[in-house]
């Protein structure tokens, strides 16, 4: 099975529909056979009170994109995807513009993945750094 860069992205996008990630404006924009990238706009939709991207949304940006990452590894029609556990360390504010966030895959176990997930800013500048842990269980029906 060949990866399917574009029929990735347009399955992450649809997802998106209806959901936290459709409020919070992300758009899966790139995506490869070890890695998933979104970008989010950064407006006073994200803000906390001091007019600062909030760390909340940056955390649910990271969770949106190392949880749908996890999906390049897995059979979705018989498997489906939990996040267990995330940390974020929040080194840069960002009041504007739009932030980019890459999921790189660290650990693809069977029941286990681990992603690593960092945060950017237009040029590049690290804005936070996290850390996901990704449970893979056989879907529901």
């Amino acid at each position: 099975m060949s990866f399917d860069k574009d029929k990735m992205l347009q399955l992450c996008n649809d997802w998106c529909q209806n959901t936290l990630m459709e409020t919070l404006e992300i758009e899966y924009i790139d995506a490869g056979e070890d890695f998933l990238t979104a970008k989010m706009p950064v407006n006073s939709t994200v803000h906390q009170p001091l007019g600062l991207l909030h760390g909340g949304a940056t955390v649910a940006l990271a969770e949106s994109v190392g949880s749908a990452a996890s999906l390049l590894f897995i059979n979705s029609e018989k498997q489906e995807v939990r996040g267990i556990e995330i940390s974020a360390n929040h080194l840069r504010s960002k009041r504007d513009g739009t932030v980019f966030c890459t999921a790189k895959i660290i650990h693809q176990g069977r029941s286990i993945h681990l992603w690593e997930i960092k945060i950017t800013d237009e040029v590049g500048r690290l804005i936070s750094l996290c850390k996901l842990t990704n449970m893979i269980l056989p879907r529901r029906k």
